[in-house]
């Protein structure tokens, strides 16, 4: 059976903010391809803990592909929690997702992601 979920660390190897947008776009196609419902985007939170330039872009990123219908629901690390309605509905459709080890945890590095 297909994993249903993917990690992708688009931090990794430093990149600007403008290779991390290429680099997320290709991911995701690659992940739609393989069959990936959901992925988990570690894209860091900033190095002083305010919000770095991956964050925003990688946000900005997931809201324009959500308004051309390329992702579904997208979830925060900050609102990865059972008290958030979407990510609710994501842990109803996935019920795995309740194993991650973020869930609850407010990560600010982090974004969930449904593919369509």
């Amino acid at each position: 059976m297909k994993s249903r979920m993917a990690e992708v660390r688009i931090k990794e190897g430093m990149p600007t903010a403008d290779e991390a947008r290429r680099r997320l776009a290709t991911e995701l196609e690659l992940a739609r391809r393989r069959g990936v419902r959901l992925i988990k985007l570690i894209h860091g939170y900033g190095s002083k803990g305010v919000g770095g330039k991956l964050r925003g872009a990688m946000r900005r990123a997931l809201a324009e592909q959500q308004a051309a219908g390329r992702v579904g629901r997208v979830v925060t690390g900050e609102d990865w929690s059972i008290f958030d309605a979407t990510a609710r509905a994501l842990l109803d459709d996935y019920p795995e997702l309740r194993q991650d080890p973020d869930l609850e945890r407010g990560n600010a590095g982090i974004t969930l992601t449904e593919l369509t």
